[in-house]
Parts: structure tokens; C-alpha cells; sequence
């Protein structure tokens, strides 16, 4: 997830407001086009109302002449010309009105049509729930590469746009949770993981067994079939650099799936499959583990403990052996996060494919 739309979203929505703002303390161009219509049509009511006048006068005098060829003269009775005048009085100002109408210019207009829109935009998506499409296999068998999630803005404080301010403390993560955050390498690019360890937890693993605070989580074997088109979608189109076919996919991700096991680990009030490869260990060349887990080298990269520091988390991915995820770059400041995952509403494979809701769920 490496593009904010905030950061289009928010100008624009600010843009039209300024807008909206001079308009409707200074210029008042859409206050006049307003009046100017509404006084359009109340001149047509008139002007129709005293036609059906004049007409119901000119047939009580038994006056044959339509309404539109009707010139009074001397002998005309006196109610007919009331009707007549009347009627010609509102032509007049009808006329006067049309050749007289007010301007606005497109900028205003779009500001009163558009702001109102944009702005519940913004609203919803910075403080109550925003999507989010998961782009690589980093939180497989949870998440996979197409599933168009939910994520609930609510959950760890209400942030302003763009600044990411913090105006209101509404929550913070908890063990297991899915979280959403700003990659501390790269603040302008969103990433998904499970909050492993809150600050002040110190985390260990040991062949394969979580521990928070020397206490291991319930783990248990499981066996999980993962559908073969979600296999086949599991490697990125492009790897180091170079592009990787749809059938070259597919066979990478079917090999490494014959040797793939699964374990369900609960944490928190979460329960979740987590997946890991024989033969292949993410943790044993972790840069971030090297550099702050003796017990890394010392232990065949099977063994590791951190120390969460105070106002930070540490996320995993759930693909254990295919995640970039705290192990290599390190912990997750408060203030990048973002909001809590909870719902898969749509997946979507790549290309001309439709979407699906097959996959439709909460999140654990």
C-alpha cells in the first residue's frame, strides 16, 4: 500500500472549501444564481396564473381572440384590461429578470457541488473506517495478495489527515491484533501486520514457539489447504528486479507450498493460522535481529528475544518465512499507526478478472 489518496483527497477537499468560503462571505456568485432561479420560476407561476386570468376573461366577455393575438381597445371591458395589463406586467419583469442573470464561475459551482461529497470522504476515511487492498503474501493464509479489507480509523486514536496528528486517544493495540501503519523506513508507504509484542513485552522465539514475557502463546499443528489459485498468486509479478511470468507464479508458489506448514497461534483474543517453510528461516538473516539478539547467532537463527521499548510495537507478518516485517527494520512507533483491520469485504485477482466475494469475513 505505497500511495496515500489523503494526500489528493485532502488539498482538493481544502481547495473547495477556501472556495466555498469566499463565495459565501465575499462573492456571493451562488447566493445571486439561487435567487436569480428562484425568482426565475416564481415569474413563470405568475406570468402562467395571469395567462389562464386573461384567458378566463377574454372567454366570459366572449372575447374569440386568443391570448397571445388579444390587443385591447376602447370598447374592451375594463376587467379583460385589468387581466391584460396584468398579465403584460409580468411578461415585462419575466423579460427584465432573463436578460439580466448573474454569473458563476465553474470553481464556485464545482465547490457547492463537489464539497459536500469530498468532505464526507475525508470524514469517513480519516475517522471511522478506510479500505485498503493488500498488495503482497507477507500476512498469508490471513491475507492474501488481492483482498480488499476495512480498516477501523477508530481503533487506535482519532489522527488528522496528512499530519497524522493525534486528536483524540480512542484505543491502542492489543496482542494479535491487525494493524495498519506508516513503514517507519518510509512514511508514505502503508504496511499490514499482527501486533506481536506492546512496549515493555519482551518477545522470544524459539523453534518456531512465540513467548511473551517468557510465557509461550497456545500453539498447535494444523493442517490448512490453501486454494490453488491463491497459491498461484502468492509471488509478486516482479522479484529482485525482474519480471516473473503468470505460469513461473504459479510454479514457484505451488513448489513452495508442498513444503509449507501451518500452526495455530493464539494471542490475545485473536486466534490465527501462521504459515512457515521447511528449509527456510526469515529470521536467521533478520538485519534488525543481527544487530539485537545474541541468541540469534548463537543459536542457528532458530532462537531470538527483543525488548519492546516504551511508545512502540513489534509487528510479524503471518507468512512467517516470506514477511519483511520487524524482525529487518525494527519496531513500530505509536504515532504511525493507523488503524485496526477487521473486515475482508472483496478480492480481486489481478488483470481482467471480477471481483469476488468468496472471502468475505472478519478479520482474527
Amino acid at each position: 500500500m505505497d500511495f496515500d489518496i489523503n494526500l489528493v483527497i485532502v488539498p482538493v477537499t481544502l481547495v473547495f472549501l477556501l472556495i466555498w468560503l469566499v463565495d459565501k462571505f465575499a462573492l456571493k456568485q451562488h447566493r445571486a444564481v439561487k435567487q436569480f432561479d428562484k425568482d426565475s420560476k416564481a415569474l413563470q407561476a405568475q406570468s402562467k396564473d395571469s395567462q389562464a386570468a386573461l384567458a378566463s376573461a377574454l372567454s366570459a366577455a366572449g372575447i374569440t381572440a386568443t391570448v397571445e393575438n388579444f390587443r385591447p381597445d376602447d370598447s374592451t371591458p375594463d376587467a379583460v384590461k385589468q387581466a391584460y395589463q396584468t398579465h403584460q406586467n409580468n411578461l415585462a419583469k419575466q423579460a427584465t429578470l432573463q436578460g439580466n442573470p448573474p454569473s458563476e464561475n465553474f470553481l464556485v459551482r464545482w465547490a457547492y457541488e463537489f464539497l459536500p461529497v469530498l468532505a464526507v470522504i475525508v470524514i469517513v476515511r480519516s475517522f471511522i473506517v478506510e479500505p485498503f487492498n493488500i498488495p503482497s503474501s507477507s500476512m498469508v493464509p490471513t491475507l492474501y495478495t488481492g483482498d480488499f479489507i476495512l480498516v477501523d480509523k477508530t481503533a487506535y486514536g482519532l489522527r488528522l489527515p496528512i499530519t497524522h496528528t493525534k486528536i483524540a486517544d480512542t484505543g491502542s493495540p492489543e496482542h494479535g491484533d491487525v494493524a495498519v501503519f506508516r513503514y517507519p523506513m518510509k512514511e508514505n508507504i502503508y504496511f499490514i501486520k499482527r501486533v506481536i509484542g506492546l512496549p515493555g513485552d519482551t518477545v522470544s522465539f524459539n523453534n518456531g514457539i512465540i513467548s511473551i514475557n517468557a510465557k509461550a502463546i497456545d500453539t498447535q499443528k494444523v493442517t490448512y489447504q490453501m486454494q490453488p489459485r491463491l497459491i498461484d498468486q502468492m509471488y509478486p509479478a516482479a522479484i529482485n528486479g525482474e519480471s516473473v511470468s503468470d505460469d513461473q507464479r504459479a510454479a514457484l508458489g505451488r513448489e513452495e507450498e508442498s513444503h509449507a506448514r501451518y500452526q495455530q497461534e493464539t494471542l490475545g483474543k485473536h486466534s490465527f493460522n501462521a504459515r512457515y517453510v521447511a528449509n527456510v528461516n526469515a529470521s536467521a538473516y533478520a538485519p534488525f535481529l543481527l544487530e539485537n539478539s545474541p541468541e540469534l547467532t548463537t543459536s542457528a537463527g532458530v532462537q531470538w528475544s527483543i525488548t519492546v521499548p516504551e511508545g512502540q510495537y513489534f509487528v510479524m507478518g503471518d507468512n512467517r518465512d516470506r514477511s519483511e516485517d520487524g524482525r529487518f527494520w525494527g519496531f513500530v512507533p505509536e504515532k504511525n499507526l493507523s488503524g485496526k483491520a477487521t473486515y475482508i469485504w472483496m478480492h480481486k485477482e489481478p488483470g481482467l478478472n471480477l471481483p469476488s466475494f468468496s472471502r468475505n469475513g472478519a478479520i482474527d
